[in-house]
Parts: structure tokens; C-alpha cells; sequence
């Protein structure tokens, strides 16, 4: 049962993603690029945050401000 819900749910993926296709056109790779480029842009920051946050509880265990 479980692989015929995963089958359904990325059919119904496949269909919405044909759908945005033919609806942007001939717009569909700038589209692309800026949802690509939005998502890369959160993931660096949270990645600086982490570090960032790592830094600064190292920092705080050793008693340097």
C-alpha cells in the first residue's frame, strides 16, 4: 500500500510540474534559475548560521568574548 502512495504522490508531482511547464512557456528556465538560486541562497545562510552558532557556543565554553 505504501509504494502505491508514493507511486500516486509522485505521479501527481509529475503533473503539476507538466502543468507549470506549459503555463510559463518559454519563461520556464528563468523561472527555474531564480527558484534554484532563492533555495541556494536560504540553504548558505542557514549553513552560515550554523556555523556561526557553533563558533559561538565553542567560544562560550572556553570563556573567550
Amino acid at each position: 500500500m505504501s509504494t502505491f502512495l508514493r507511486f500516486t504522490g509522485l505521479g501527481l508531482v509529475l503533473i503539476v510540474a507538466l502543468l507549470i511547464a506549459v503555463f510559463v512557456g518559454d519563461q520556464g528556465p528563468w523561472y527555474f534559475a531564480w527558484l534554484i538560486g532563492t533555495v541556494m541562497i536560504i540553504l548558505i545562510s542557514v549553513a552560515g548560521a550554523v556555523l556561526f552558532d557553533a563558533q559561538s557556543d565553542l567560544r562560550d565554553s572556553t570563556g573567550e568574548f
